[in-house]
């Protein structure tokens, strides 16, 4: 059985982001672990929309629909993340 991989990955940043992030920065959520460094602020923003898209929520407003955009809270440093759900089998 195919399980959901939501990988989320840095596309765009301006100003100074407190934590760090970069252009092409990659974090996984996947079997309920998350693998790389996440802001919480950025991260709780956007749990609502990774937890719906692991659990094959569909949003008619996107093209691909397993493939969304999310834009950072903080409006003066914007990071912008698109996040990707991805079919894999666990090893």
């Amino acid at each position: 059985m195919p399980y959901k991989r939501i990988v989320v990955e840095v596309i765009s940043q301006k100003g100074t982001c407190a934590a760090g992030h970069k252009i092409g920065d990659r974090i996984i959520f996947e079997e309920g672990e998350v693998k790389g460094k996440l802001c919480l602020s950025a991260m709780y923003s956007m749990l609502p929309k990774i937890y719906a898209m692991t659990y094959e929520a569909n949003f008619p407003w996107l093209k691909n629909k397993d493939e969304a955009t999310h834009a950072c809270p903080d409006g003066y440093n914007p990071v912008i993340f698109k996040i990707t759900r991805e079919k894999f089998s666990p090893d």
